[in-house]
């Protein structure tokens, strides 16, 4: 029975092998478990660096587009500095490319080409009277042997009256002033001295040989035509007068004190007045100052209604115009958008405000036009707005004050300025704006307060090219002789450009006015006339403004 008993309970060999396959089983499937685990965890890692390279790829993506985009701005910056440097800057030839214009190929298709010189819807101009010149008759005779008949010989009696024509001469030439200063004996027996010797002559500058006129021509030439001082004497020596530069140079040294009243006068009267303009540019002093780098002081431009007054400084910061104004100055500022004048004290008290010139927001526009090519066409657009406003504000300026016409034109300039406005909000509101285009803009709207001052009043110019045009004279100055090798020269710049400016707008002859200033001079020994006052432009009679007009410049030009 017990044996039966195990024989029964003893697995056979088909339960041991099915045993021994249960447990490979198992082991492979535990096998393939922790394989499958393995595979998982990979799977895992695998989907991780997935999603790792992918984000790469994105942030690689937008790099690519930020650098596009960043290449794009580089290259339309690199036309606007090719246009800039290399593009024409005359403001007379209209369809030349040049750094401020912008061909409109429509505009070119419809409007026909206008040709140089003089159109044929203008007046001619007037002819010139020179008849306030002196006259040098000459007389034109036959040879003696021409004054008879060729046929008979019978002499050619004269007549009782010529042909006369005319020619306009210059005689340039250098003298020597011999001054003999009579001696008288005296043929009474009164006390005093038995010879007596009339004064002697008056000099601008005591002990120098060289009279006034020399020392207007120099002051003229370099001055008022900007030619350095060596053409000036080059070609004194061909006319035989031989002039050392250095005495020249001396010369000016003391010609500086004696018109420093008159530069000093102008700068008061500047002040005056509610409407300012005021432009600055670069002008070399080769003068070494303690905590300063290089040469390069700036000349500001400072135009009131009557005055034109330069300033030389070695900074371009705020304070230059701030010490200039003064703390009790009011009125407006015509300025281009150069942040100095935004710190000026006066500003920011309020007692001056600000207008910007329109000249310089269509550069912006012009600069995308020609940096972008894409862009070209929406550039164009403003422009042909701001042209608009141009037209309609010289359409109201035309016309009288309070009249209908100027309602009308006044109507319509503002409603004008409203639509741009518009547009220039809509523009901006737009989230595909381009990024030159926003930039342009949004300097549209930070500054569209003083860009729209001479809407309400009418004084006002919409651009500073007045100051712009005052400086071109300094900037050639600065070209052709490299401004200033001392400070006092600079000073003297700055007085000779400002008394020739001021003079211009007052339409005097410089030659005339510093003659007479300087024959005052060298009345009262050398030195300033104790009075001014008589010398001023707006001090001046109306029959001494006669002797003084500058007849030389036909009326309605203008020298700046």
């Amino acid at each position: 029975m017990d044996g039966q008993l195990v024989q029964v309970c003893r697995p056979s060999d088909s339960s041991l092998e099915l045993i021994a396959l249960v447990a490979t089983l198992r082991q492979e499937f535990a096998e393939l478990r922790a394989a499958n685990q393995r595979l998982e965890r990979e799977n895992i890692g695998f989907r991780q660096q997935a999603a790792y390279w992918k984000s790469r790829h994105r942030d690689a993506l937008q790099r690519i587009a930020g650098l596009e985009q960043k290449v794009e701005q580089l290259e339309g910056e690199k036309r606007q500095l090719k246009a800039d440097l290399f593009g024409r800057r005359t403001e007379t030839t209209t369809r030349s490319d040049r750094s401020n214009h912008l061909d409109d190929p429509q505009g070119d298709s419809q409007e026909p080409q206008r040709k140089r010189g003089q159109q044929p819807e203008n007046a001619g101009p007037k002819r010139r009277d020179y008849s306030h010149l002196p006259v040098r008759e000459e007389i034109l005779e036959l040879p003696p042997e021409q004054r008879v008949c060729p046929g008979c010989g019978q002499p050619f009696l004269p007549h009782g009256y010529t042909e006369d024509s005319g020619q306009i001469e210059i005689d340039v030439s250098a003298h020597r002033r011999v001054i003999r200063r009579r001696r008288y004996r005296r043929t009474c027996t009164c006390d005093g001295p038995n010879t007596v010797t009339v004064p002697p002559a008056s000099k601008l500058i005591p002990k120098g040989r060289y009279g006034i006129s020399v020392w207007v021509e120099v002051l003229l030439d370099k001055y008022s035509s900007y030619r350095p001082t060596e053409r000036l004497l080059a070609s004194w020596r061909l006319l035989d007068l031989d002039l050392a530069p250095g005495t020249v140079t001396d010369g000016l040294q003391q010609l500086e004190v004696l018109l420093k009243p008159i530069y000093e006068a102008l700068q008061k009267r500047n002040r005056q007045g509610d409407l300012h303009q005021a432009d600055e540019t670069r002008w070399p002093v080769f003068v070494i100052i303690e905590g300063k780098e290089g040469y390069g002081w700036w000349l500001w431009a400072y135009l009131s209604q009557d005055t034109v007054v330069y300033l030389l400084d070695p900074s371009r910061g705020h304070e230059v115009p701030e010490n200039h104004y003064q703390a009790k100055a009011r009125g407006t500022l015509m300025v281009d958008r150069f942040s100095a004048y935004k710190a000026m004290s006066q500003v920011k008290q309020g007692l001056m405000v600000l207008a910007f010139c329109w000249s310089h927001v269509r550069r912006d526009f012009i600069r995308i036009g020609k940096g972008w090519p894409q862009l070209k066409t929406w550039a164009l657009e403003w422009l042909g707005r701001i042209r608009v406003l141009y037209r309609l504000n010289d359409r109201r300026l035309a016309v009288e004050k309070g009249s209908a016409a100027f309602r009308e034109a006044d109507d319509c300039l503002r409603q004008a300025v409203a639509e741009m406005k518009t547009q220039m909000e809509t523009e901006l509101a737009r989230a595909d704006v381009a990024t030159p285009c926003g930039k342009a803009l949004e300097s549209l709207r930070e500054h569209w307060e003083g860009l729209t001052r001479f809407v309400d009043d009418q004084r006002i110019p919409m651009d500073n090219n007045a100051s712009e045009r005052r400086e071109r004279g300094p900037a050639v100055a600065r070209k052709n002789f490299y401004g200033s090798g001392s400070k006092w020269s600079g000073q003297l710049a700055t007085a000779a450009f400002s008394i020739f400016a001021t003079l211009s707008m007052w339409k005097l002859n410089p030659r005339k006015w510093l003659t007479w200033y300087f024959e005052q001079c060298a009345a009262d020994g050398g030195k300033v006339p104790a009075d001014i006052q008589a010398f001023l432009p707006w001090n001046i009679g109306e029959e001494q403004k006669k002797g003084l007009t500058d007849r030389g410049l036909p009326e309605g030009d203008d020298t700046s």
